[in-house]
C-alpha cells in the first residue's frame, strides 16, 4: 500500500519542467499551455462573459417608446434618482444576454450611441440606437420580454463597423401633437374643447410654419446660444401643420418638422412662438426678429405633445444600402409596428395626460406674462409709457430689481428697466456693488444682457450682503439708467 502513494516532485524538478516547458520541451509544451488556457478561463469568467465567446457584431435597433414619467432617453450613470429610457433598455440588454454586465455600466464597451436625446416627457416612434451585440438567437423576443409595454424595439439591422447613429444620420423628423383650441384667439376660452379649427386659421398657421424653413440662427429658441455662434444655424428642410381630427370629443392637430438637427427646447420653442403669434399675443414680426442678434422673449411650449416619428440615413444608404453586404436603413417593413405603437401608447397617453393634467390649457395661460416687444421700446422717447410689464412707468425712471438669489455660487439678477436704451455696464455694476469685471470666473463679471425692459445681471458673491432682502421687497435700486 505504501508504494502506491505519490510523493509530490520536488521544488527542483518543478522549476525544470517550467524551463523546459518556457523552452519548447514538448512533453512540458502541454502542461504550460494547459495552465495558460486555465488562467484564460478564469480571466473570463471574471469579466462576466461566456465561457464559449459569441462574436459581436455592430447593429442598429427601432426603438419606440412613450417618454411619460422619463427624464429622457440619455443615461445618467451614476444617478438612480431620475429615470430614463436608456436605463431600462441597458437592464433589458443585459438581461437578454445581448451584452455582458460590464458592458451595461459602461456603455462605451459596446459602442453605444443615440440617434437623438430626447427631453424629460418627450415619446419616440423611430429612435434608431447603434451599439455592439452578441447577435442571440431570438434577440428581439428575448429584448422586448425584459422590457415594459411602453418601450418597444421593433427592428434591428446590421451595419458597418464603424457605424455611428448620431454622426452618420442626416435628419430627423418630429411631430408635435397639441388640441386645436391653442390656436384659439386669445379672447376665446383656452379650454373650450368644442373648438374646431377653421380652414383659414389653419392656412394662416401652415403660413407661419412655413418661415421657418432655411437655415436660420436660432439662439433664441435655446439656451446658452449667442447670436453669432456657428452651432446656432440650424437648416430646417419642412414644417407644416396636418388636417385636424377628433378623438375622445377633443380636436388634435399635428405639426411636422424635418431638420438636420435641433437644439434642446428648439422645436417647442418654435410650436410656443407660432402659437402665441396665432392667439394674437405677439406680432408676426416677431419671427424675423427672433433670428437677429437682439435676445427675444420666446415661449416653450409643454414636452408633452413632442414625438421623435423618424430619422434619415440617405448618405448611408446610397453608400452601402446596396452593396449586397449591408441593408438600407429605411424600416419599411416595420412601418406597421409603428403605426401600431403610436395607435397603442403615444396618442392616448398623450390624449389623456392633456384631458386630466391639462398641460396645454395652463401653459396657454402664461402667455400673457411674455414680452414679445421688448425692442420695440427701444424708439420710445423720453416720458413714453410703457407696457404692463413695467407697470406703466415711465421711461428714464429709476429701474426697480424684481429677481431673487437663486444660485450658490452665482446670483442671478433679474431688473426691469423703464427707459430708452441700455444702461451703461459701469452703473449696472454700481447698482449691484460689483466692482470687478470681466469674461467670467470667480470674483469676476460672469455675463450680462440688457434690453431697453429688461436687464439680466450674472454676478458673483461681492454682490452687496442685503441684495437678497431688497430684491425679495422689491425695493428700487438708487441709480438712474443713461442713453447710450
Amino acid at each position: 500500500m505504501a508504494g502506491n502513494v505519490q510523493t509530490p516532485a520536488p521544488v527542483g524538478a518543478a522549476r525544470e519542467q517550467d524551463r523546459k516547458a518556457r523552452s519548447g520541451w514538448p512533453g512540458g509544451a502541454r502542461v504550460w499551455e494547459d495552465a495558460e488556457q486555465q488562467a484564460k478561463k478564469l480571466k473570463s469568467s471574471a469579466d462576466g462573459e461566456p465561457h464559449r465567446k459569441l462574436p459581436k457584431r455592430k447593429i442598429v435597433l427601432l426603438m419606440a417608446y412613450s417618454g411619460k414619467g422619463y427624464h429622457g432617453m440619455q443615461r445618467n450613470v451614476g444617478s438612480s434618482q431620475f429615470k430614463t429610457i436608456e436605463d431600462d433598455l441597458v437592464s433589458a440588454l443585459v438581461q437578454s444576454g445581448c451584452i455582458p454586465e460590464n458592458h451595461g455600466e459602461d456603455m462605451k464597451k459596446m459602442s453605444f450611441q443615440r440617434c437623438a436625446r430626447t427631453d424629460k416627457g418627450v415619446s419616440a416612434a423611430g429612435q434608431v440606437v447603434s451599439l455592439k451585440v452578441w447577435l442571440i438567437d431570438d434577440i428581439l423576443e428575448k429584448i422586448n420580454s425584459h422590457l415594459p409595454p411602453h418601450i418597444r424595439i421593433l427592428g434591428l439591422k446590421r451595419v458597418t463597423g464603424g457605424f455611428n447613429s448620431k454622426n452618420k444620420c442626416d435628419a430627423r423628423t418630429y411631430f408635435y401633437m397639441l388640441p386645436t383650441f391653442a390656436f384659439a384667439h386669445k379672447d376665446h376660452d383656452v379650454q373650450d374643447e368644442s373648438y374646431r379649427l377653421s380652414v383659414e386659421t389653419l392656412r394662416r398657421v401652415n403660413g407661419l410654419l412655413a418661415c421657418y424653413k432655411g437655415t436660420h440662427s436660432f439662439h433664441n429658441f435655446t439656451s446658452q446660444k449667442g447670436p453669432r455662434e456657428a452651432s446656432a444655424r440650424r437648416y430646417i428642410l419642412d414644417m407644416f401643420c396636418e388636417e385636424p381630427f377628433v378623438r375622445e370629443g377633443m380636436e388634435f392637430a399635428v405639426i411636422k418638422v424635418k431638420g438636420q438637427s435641433f437644439m434642446t427646447h428648439q422645436i417647442r420653442k418654435m410650436v410656443g412662438l407660432v402659437v402665441a403669434i396665432v392667439k394674437g399675443y405677439a406680432p408676426e414680426s416677431v419671427l424675423e426678429r427672433s433670428w437677429g442678434e437682439a435676445k427675444v422673449d420666446v415661449p416653450k411650449a409643454p414636452g408633452l405633445g413632442l414625438v421623435l416619428e423618424r430619422v434619415h440615413f440617405e448618405k448611408y444608404n446610397q453608400r452601402f444600402g446596396n452593396d449586397g453586404l449591408h441593408e438600407p436603413l429605411d424600416w419599411t417593413r416595420e412601418e406597421a409596428g409603428v403605426t401600431a405603437f403610436k395607435e397603442q401608447h403615444i396618442y392616448p397617453t398623450i390624449i389623456s395626460t392633456e384631458r386630466h393634467e391639462r398641460s396645454m390649457a395652463q401653459w396657454l395661460s402664461t402667455l400673457p406674462v411674455h414680452d414679445f416687444n421688448a425692442s420695440a421700446h427701444a424708439a420710445a422717447g423720453p416720458g413714453t409709457k410703457v407696457g404692463a410689464g413695467d407697470v406703466g412707468l415711465e421711461a428714464g425712471a429709476p429701474f426697480q430689481a424684481l429677481g431673487q438669489a437663486s444660485h450658490p455660487l452665482y446670483t442671478d439678477v433679474l431688473v426691469s428697466i423703464v427707459q430708452t436704451s441700455k444702461l451703461r455696464r459701469r452703473e449696472v455694476r454700481q447698482a449691484l456693488g460689483v466692482t470687478q469685471h470681466g469674461r467670467a470666473g470667480p470674483g469676476r463679471w460672469n455675463g450680462w444682457l440688457a434690453t431697453p425692459q429688461c436687464c439680466f445681471v450674472f454676478a458673483p458673491h461681492s454682490v452687496p450682503s442685503d441684495l437678497g432682502q431688497r430684491l425679495r421687497s422689491g425695493a428700487c435700486l438708487p441709480v438712474r439708467g443713461t442713453e447710450v
